[in-house]
């Protein structure tokens, strides 16, 4: 269990103001100008030293990734992006974020742009969350006001300049690269890789893209040190982590604990258990809507970080997790999510511009049973066509749900097949 000591996110309730003097009052911008004299490589390398993985979904080590932009500013000019376009059904950490602790996210362009050798970053915003775009945009003013932005930020002598952009709610611009062409005005569709982000980015020009989360804890880490990071969460997946909890649970919530947290205790000491009580637990997906779902005796014992739930066949991803209990219809569920994803694929694709319809109009079938059981194994091969040949991972993402149900609950697809097969025999009869 994570101590109140070791909270990153001490309003993520909004119990307090978001504006920039109630920011202070809890440490944001405190401390941010010695921070920055340490230099660009010492940033990187407390980041790397702490263990901080990318909090979007991919976990890949943060310090690693903003090692990669170039050392020298030449003819192009360097780019830091903020993903801020949350769409993952199940999520919604980086709302709370940006509602209430703005000022946290500010303060981690400036320090995190700084490291990269970034003059300019762009936070690109979900265009549903109009007022949390309202409210970051407020902050943003009040950081210019008071010179933490700008030509000398934070008196630091670094020039810095943060924008925001609003999207139009496409879920496929999530994606980095799809990101980027919709910030330059284009269709938001993604680019082949590679080349990456660090080399052409945002207008030709080295750019790194990061969630919110893993630039709104940045600040935090370099003020109290890798090692204090480090000592919190499990090798590997060391940290705090929000977690969105939602479904069938009697206070779902968004929390901040400890990664490797046990699921259970996740579940039952924060969000009240699950409606019934445990042993009416269903299953769960325990990393946002494209990570393939957890049964109950998984459920018992499964820790809450990118490895060990890469290991028991699913993801950490967002750390959305969605509860289901015994009175869910599975596979009603999954269909649901892979109308979703027909519906959000960009089209570029042909196998997942094609195959996600595919697989949603078969699952819709496998929801009354009006099929054949071969057609199980039929569904699982098109997974696997789609699985690994997209441009961007929305294609497994569609692909990930449907596994994860035909793994663990084919005996159930099999029976309703079997029970429609056998109404249909008698109608006939």
């Amino acid at each position: 269990m994570l101590k109140d000591k070791d909270r990153i996110f001490t309003n993520i309730y909004g119990w307090h103001g978001s504006d920039l003097k109630s920011a202070q009052s809890r440490g944001d911008w405190q401390g941010t100008k010695e921070v920055i004299k340490l230099g660009h490589d010492k940033i990187i390398e407390i980041i790397k030293d702490s263990g901080l993985r990318g909090r979007g979904g991919a976990g890949f080590p943060s310090g690693l990734k903003w090692s990669f932009m170039p050392k020298e500013v030449k003819d192009r000019p360097h780019y830091l992006v903020v993903n801020a376009d949350e769409s993952e059904p199940g999520t919604c950490k980086d709302r709370d974020i940006i509602r209430h602790e703005p000022h946290k996210l500010i303060e981690g362009c400036l320090l995190a742009g700084f490291a990269m050798r970034a003059h300019c970053a762009y936070i690109y915003i979900r265009g549903e969350f109009y007022n949390e775009a309202f409210v970051l945009q407020k902050a943003i003013d009040e950081a210019y006001d008071k010179k933490l932005l700008g030509n000398n930020a934070c008196g630091s002598g670094w020039k810095f300049d943060v924008f925001l952009h609003r999207g139009a709610g496409a879920y496929i611009c999530g994606e980095e690269t799809a990101l980027l062409e919709s910030l330059e005005g284009k269709k938001g569709q993604p680019r082949l890789k590679p080349p990456f982000p660090a080399g052409v980015g945002l207008y030709g020009c080295p750019t790194t893209v990061n969630n919110v989360e893993t630039i709104a804890v940045s600040p935090t880490i370099l003020k109290r040190g890798a090692k204090w990071f480090a000592s919190l969460g499990r090798e590997n997946n060391t940290g705090s982590k929000l977690f969105c909890i939602s479904g069938h649970v009697n206070q779902p919530c968004n929390v901040e604990e400890e990664m490797g947290i046990s699921l259970r205790d996740l579940i039952e000491k924060h969000a009240g258990g699950v409606k019934g009580g445990w042993n009416n637990l269903l299953a769960v997906i325990p990393g946002g809507s494209s990570t393939p779902l957890l049964t109950k005796n998984v459920c018992d014992t499964i820790l809450m970080d990118f490895d060990s739930l890469k290991n028991a066949g699913s993801g950490l991803g967002t750390a959305g997790v969605i509860v289901m209990d015994k009175s869910t219809d599975v596979i009603n569920a999954i269909t649901k999510l892979s109308h979703f994803y027909k519906h959000e694929s960009c089209g570029q694709c042909t196998p997942c511009r094609e195959g996600t319809g595919w697989m949603w109009r078969m699952m819709e079938r496998l929801v009354t049973g009006n099929a054949e059981i071969e057609e199980i194994d039929v569904l699982l091969e098109v997974t696997k066509q789609v699985e690994g040949h997209t441009i961007c991972a929305l294609g497994d993402a569609a692909a990930w749900p449907i596994q994860g149900l035909i793994k663990n609950f084919r005996p159930l697809i099999e029976e309703r097949i079997n029970n429609f097969n056998s109404k249909s025999t008698k109608a006939a009869e």
